[in-house]
C-alpha cells in the first residue's frame, strides 16, 4: 500500500511517498481503509520533534532516538472498514468511521492502518465529508476534554485564545454549546469566521488585547499557545481555570499556581476517547457543531501541506486526500 514514510525528524522534506506491506487485522482490530486525514500542529511538531528540553530525552526514548520507530505519521482518520479481525463485534466490512490514532503508533498518513475497535474510534457523522470528519477527532476530542475539565457550564464567560485554529474553531463552538459567553482572539482576516462559530464577541489581536480591557472570565482557553499563565492571571476570576493546550508542564506547575494564585491550569496530554467521538458526531449531526477545513491536498502532496501548517496561520484543519 501507499504511505507517506518519515525516513529521519526534520523538515517536511524528510516525508516520503513508499509502498509498505498492507497491515492485516489482529483479534479485536478493524482494517480502515483511509479515505482521508490531516496535517495537525502535532503532527508538524512529531515530524520536526520540536519538544520542549526537559521533554527532549523522555520523547526521543518514547517516538525513536535517531529517527522515528514508527515513521508513518497521522494523528486522525476517516475511512470504511475494509475488513475485521476475529472477535470484533462493534464493526462490519462497509462501516464508515473516523478515529484519532495512538499519539505513539500514529498510522493515518497510509492507505490502510488497524485500529482496535474499542480505540477511539466511531461511526462517522453520516453529514460530513471523510475530509471534513478527519478534521474532528483530534481537536474536537482536545477543546471537549480541557472545556469538561475546566468546568465551563452555562452563564460562565470563556475567553479563546487562537479561536480560528484547529483546536480553536471546536472550543468556541463546544463552549457555546454548554451555555458559555465565548470570547474569540484571532487575527483580523477570521473575524468573520469565529463570528460564524458563536461567538459573542471577538477581539482582532493585533489590535485588542484582552487582559487590558478589564474583563474578567471563567476560564481563559489558549488553543494556540500563545500566552502564559502570569500574562492572563488578572483576566482570570478567582477560582477560574487558565487552559493552554501546549502546555506539557502544566501538570508540573499547576499545583503551585493552585495554592498560591487560587487558580487552576490546565494543558499538555488529553485522555480521548470513543464515547467523546460519538457526543461530537451528535452534535455535529444536530447541526450544533461543525469543522473547519482550510485546504485539501492529495496525499502525495504531503510535504506542501507539512511546509503550510508550518507556517502557523492555517484555518481550522488541513485535510488530506488519500483516496
Amino acid at each position: 500500500m501507499k504511505a507517506i514514510v518519515a525516513t529521519k525528524y526534520g523538515p517536511p522534506e524528510v516525508l516520503q511517498v513508499q509502498e509498505i506491506p498492507q497491515p492485516i487485522p489482529q483479534e479485536h482490530e478493524i482494517l480502515v481503509r483511509v479515505r482521508a486525514t490531516t496535517v495537525n500542529a502535532g503532527d508538524c511538531r512529531m515530524r520536526a520533534f520540536d519538544v520542549p528540553p526537559v521533554f527532549w530525552l523522555p520523547g526521543r526514548l518514547l517516538l525513536g532516538i535517531t529517527r522515528p520507530k514508527n515513521p508513518v505519521f497521522g494523528m486522525e482518520l476517516a475511512g470504511d472498514v475494509a475488513a475485521v479481525g476475529p472477535g470484533v463485534s462493534r464493526f462490519k466490512p462497509g462501516d464508515a468511521v473516523y478515529a484519532t490514532t495512538s499519539a505513539v503508533n500514529f498510522g493515518g498518513y497510509a492507505e490502510y492502518k488497524c485500529l482496535r475497535e474499542d480505540g477511539v474510534v466511531a461511526a462517522k457523522p453520516a453529514n460530513l465529508t471523510y475530509e471534513q470528519a478527519a478534521a474532528v477527532p483530534v481537536n474536537g476530542n482536545t477543546a471537549l476534554y480541557f472545556l469538561r475539565a475546566a468546568g465551563v457550564a452555562s452563564g460562565q464567560r470563556v475567553v479563546v485564545v487562537g479561536a480560528s485554529g484547529g483546536v480553536g474553531v471546536f472550543a468556541v463552538q463546544l463552549a457555546r454549546a454548554l451555555g458559555a459567553e465565548v470570547t474569540g482572539v484571532c487575527g483580523p482576516s477570521h473575524i468573520d469566521l469565529v463570528k460564524s462559530l458563536g461567538a459573542a464577541e471577538v477581539l482582532d489581536y493585533s489590535r485588542q488585547d484582552f487582559t487590558h480591557n478589564g474583563q474578567v472570565y471563567d476560564v481563559i482557553f489558549d488553543a494556540a499557545g500563545k500566552t502564559t499563565f502570569p500574562q492572563v492571571s488578572g483576566s482570570l476570576r478567582k477560582g477560574g481555570c487558565y487552559v493552554n493546550v501546549v502546555l506539557p508542564e502544566a501538570a508540573l506547575i499547576g499545583p503551585w499556581y493552585a495554592m498560591t494564585a487560587g487558580k487552576r491550569i490546565l494543558g499538555g496530554n488529553i485522555t480521548a476517547s470513543a464515547d467523546n467521538l460519538v457526543f461530537l458526531r451528535e452534535l455535529i449531526e444536530a447541526g450544533t457543531i461543525h469543522p473547519v477545513v482550510d485546504r485539501t491536498y492529495p496525499l502525495d502532496q504531503i510535504v506542501e501541506a507539512h511546509r503550510y501548517v508550518d507556517q502557523g496561520h492555517k484555518i481550522g484543519a488541513v485535510a488530506i486526500n488519500v483516496a
